[in-house]
Formats: structure tokens, sequence, C-alpha cells
């Protein structure tokens, strides 16, 4: 972490800045880390074991895209055995870490072993890399905030398994920690984590170069000149808009925009995380107004809310002008959720804010208040998703091996988690999820080929399926459909599908 080895803030500068003299230079930025480290190893194994917990409650982890990542774990290991001819993996510099993570540990482990851990090495990074980054900014270690960081750790990112660009966020907050306080060769050492960064997810490449320019011309000018630095940034993002709109099909992003302020990472399952919310929003701006109140006349009070306000303002200003989702012409669907996905940065560096407040111990007990109502809340709900995926997977082995099975399975209408997905997992080692969306996406590395018995091919057809509107072909059958078949929508059967019909022609869906 980017603080001495006490906990106290680190100086890593001598020279003078827009914010006065720093202290005289001490030990190396890695040096004062590694002691850090050493010295608080038992707390720092304490708050990571208690962290974990969510990741064990339920005997499954209950992530959106975590069952599409597993399954193609799988069927990269049919295709390895030549198992699954008409399919097959690509060479791919990206969004494939993760996937990486969950190959080699379930060669070894077997896939409930392998989801575990690389779920948790994911929690971790992320974590971590936001207490660093806090650190840097703040030069003073967040253990009143860690109930926020945690909140920040299993919001609506964590919840979607966007599980690759969740490790390049992770990766990236360390990088610019270092970066931030680093010394000469230090700060280029902040970079040595790029090729990780991007062998996960290249947004958070984006994220470490932008955000590293701003921080070190920012810091070099004076404090009252700093935020029009602001103006040519905007500029930036505004020419990013034009070029973007002008060359690529585009989605804007969606309506209210200031739902997207980092909070709305706290926004699961249903409307009753609204108070969850509210109550974040509410935390956040009474802490503020009360150490600003408490240290108006404090010389300098201003300094360690500055970057963090600005670069948290610059993101703000991000989403409205750049896409939601955006289609390359190399690839068959888009690559979509952008602005969902860019407020986990938002709610970092909100924690970054919150940071810079004189610590207090009423910041830990609200902060812990909140996290002490979300927490519970995320059980149950996960609870509930768990048993009717194990009504999946009690489904899926009715039939004989190797079968064709789609579903339609449909969160609540009041829920931003998808839960489609369920179906992935239930089918590791005995059947196919005929309708599984990564093949066809050509976004992620195992592919398929027109015909393949296994998988669609067309991502029309994997979208058609998951609304339920996918006419069957002949082609297609033997096939089976799983689908909701109760008012509470948490009950799920099985049907064998006939040509000519829709996929989920038996499915109830009172929301709808």
């Amino acid at each position: 972490m980017t603080l001495g080895s006490n906990g106290n803030p680190l100086h890593t500068n001598s020279r003078t800045t827009g914010h006065g003299p720093l202290a005289p230079p001490q030990a190396r930025v890695l040096a004062e880390s590694t002691s850090f480290v050493r010295r608080h190893s038992l707390r720092l194994l304490a708050i990571s074991c208690v962290l974990l917990i969510p990741c064990f409650w339920h005997r499954r982890i209950v992530a959106t895209d975590l069952g599409s990542h597993l399954y193609n774990a799988w069927l990269a290991q049919l295709i390895r055995h030549g198992q699954a001819p008409g399919l097959w993996i690509a060479r791919q510099w990206t969004n494939v870490l993760f996937d990486f993570l969950l190959s080699g540990l379930s060669s070894v482990f077997g896939f409930p072993v392998a989801e575990k851990v690389a779920v948790s090495l994911a929690v971790l990074i992320f974590f971590w890399g936001v207490f660093a980054m806090v650190s840097a900014a703040t030069r003073r270690a967040p253990w009143f905030l860690l109930p926020c960081i945690a909140l920040v750790t299993y919001g609506y990112t964590f919840h979607m398994a966007f599980f690759n660009y969740y490790l390049s966020l992770g990766l990236s907050f360390f990088s610019l920690a270092i970066f931030w306080r680093g010394r000469g060769w230090e700060r280029l050492l902040g970079y040595a984590l790029a090729p990780l960064i991007v062998l996960a997810h290249p947004l958070g490449l984006a994220w470490l170069v932008g955000a590293s320019v701003y921080v070190v011309i920012a810091e070099r000018l004076p404090a009252r000149f700093q935020w029009l630095l602001l103006v040519p940034a905007a500029a930036a993002l505004a020419g990013a808009h034009y070029y973007l709109w002008r060359h690529f099909i585009v989605e804007a992003a969606p309506d209210p925009l200031y739902m997207f302020n980092g909070a709305d990472q706290l926004l699961l399952f249903g409307e009753r995380y609204h108070l969850i919310e509210r109550a974040a929003l509410a935390f956040g701006a009474v802490a503020c107004a009360t150490d600003f109140v408490r240290r108006r006349r404090e010389p300098g009070m201003g300094r360690d809310y500055a970057i963090p306000l600005q670069l948290y303002l610059l993101v703000a200003l991000a989403v409205p002008l750049l896409p939601r989702g955006i289609t390359f012409s190399q690839h068959n669907s888009a690559i979509a959720l952008l602005t969902e996905r860019m407020t986990s940065v938002s709610a970092a560096l909100v924690c970054c804010i919150l940071g810079a407040m004189r610590p207090s111990k009423w910041h830990l007990a609200g902060s812990a208040a909140i996290a002490a109502v979300f927490f519970p809340f995320v059980y149950h709900d996960t609870a509930v998703f768990n048993r009717m995926e194990q009504q999946a997977e009690q489904l899926v082995r009715t039939l004989p091996p190797n079968q064709r099975v789609l579903a339609t399975i449909l969160a609540p209408s009041d829920s931003r988690i998808a839960i489609q997905h369920m179906i992935d997992r239930a089918c590791i080692g005995h059947c196919f999820s005929y309708g599984n969306y990564e093949p066809a996406s050509s976004d992620f590395r195992v592919r398929a080929l027109p015909g393949n018995p296994y998988v669609m091919s067309r991502s029309e057809d994997t979208d058609a399926m998951e609304d339920g509107s996918y006419v069957v072909k002949p082609e297609d059958l033997p096939a089976y459909q799983v689908y909701q078949c109760d008012e509470t929508g948490t009950m799920l059967c099985i049907s064998p599908l006939k040509a000519g019909q829709e996929n989920d022609t038996l499915g109830v869906h009172p929301d709808e």
C-alpha cells in the first residue's frame, strides 16, 4: 500500500507543488508498502477472510455471467480433447484473464473449486486495489472506510460477473497507486501490470492511462489552476464522443443520467436496494459536509479532495458523452453496459473522496450499518437463485447425456441482475447449453462454426432464445426447454421442443 509502515501518510516526492513543499523523501513507496503489509499482516488476513464470506455462503456464487464463464471453460476442455467438432478456441489478447484462471484451476481442482478460488482472487484484487488507490490519493490507510470499499466490491459489476473487467480495474487501481506516489523508476513500475490489465480487459488500461496522465499534470499545476485542467479533459471526452458516434454503431447512455453516480452499484435485485443507495448517498453527503465545516479554517484542507473529486467529475461527465454500447465492424454483437460498468470507477473514486476526510469512528459505524443491511439482502436474494439453479441441475440430469438444452429464465422485473445463465453451469459435464451467447458473440475465446451441434452460432438466435421468441428449427432437434412454470417465477420445469415452436411458449412470467 502506498503509505508509511505505521499507516500514516507517506510523502514520496521532495519537489514543491501547487500544494506547497512536501516532506523530505522517505523510503521508496514499494519498500514502504512491503513494510506496511508485514506490520499489518494479521489484520489484512482477517479482513480478507471476512471479505470472502459472500463467496462461500452458498454452494454456488450467484453472478450473472459466471455460469457462462464456467461453461465455456468446460467447452474449452472438450475442444482441446477433440470432443467438440465445430467449436474452436481463438487466440485472443484481451477479455480472457479470468477465463484462463478458470481453465487452469478447473483442470487441476474441478469446476466447483475453480469457481470459488478464481472469484475469491478477483474479489481480493479489486478490494485491495481500491484500498491502495485511496491510500495513494489521501496518503493514509482508509481503515474506517473498509465497509464502503466492501460495498463497492460486491456491487453491480461483481453480481453481473463482468470478472475480466473487474480484474482489470482492480489491477489498474494498484498500478495507479504505485504511479501516484512512486518516485522515478517506480512510476514506470506502476505500468508493469499493464500486460495483465490488457489481458483482462482494455478498459482497465484506458482508465489507468487517463487517470495517471491527469494526476501527473495536475500535481505540477498550482492549486488555483488545477481545476482548469478539467477543460481540456472534458474536451477530450467530447472528441471521443464525436469520433465514436461518427465511426461506429453506438447506444447512448440510458436516462436518467443522474442515477449513474457510483451509488447505483448498490442497486441489485429489487426495489428495496434503493434504500441502501439512498442511505449511502446520505452518509457520503453528511460525512463530507461535516468534515468541511470542522476543517474549514485548516490550511490546505481541500488538497486531498481536489484530484479525486476532479477525476470523479470527469467520470460523471463520461456517462453522457460515451456510449452505453458500441459495435465494432469485426464484432457480431455489441460491447454492452459500458455505462453501468463505468460507475465501478465512480464508486472507487467516491471512496477516495471520503478517504480525504479526517478519520472518525462514526465513519466506520455509519458505513458498517449500511453494510449490515446490504449483505443480508444479498444473502437472501442469492439463496433464492441458488435454489432455482439446484432445480435446473436436477431437471437436466433427468435427460440422457449430451442433449441440447435451451432456457428462458427471467429475473424479477425490478432486478438489475440477470439470471438466465444459471442453465450454463447446470449443464457442465452433462448437457449442452444450446443458447449460450459467448461463442456467437465473437467477444470471447470459444467460437462456433455454423451447423455445429453444440451451440448457436448467431447472436440474433441467442438473443431470441433468451427472450423466449426463438423459433425452433428441425435441425435443432432433439432439444429441451427449461422454463419458469409458476406465478412466483422460482419454479422451473423442462419440456421437449418441437420444430416451428417458440422456445418459451410454456413459460410463465407474471411481471411481463
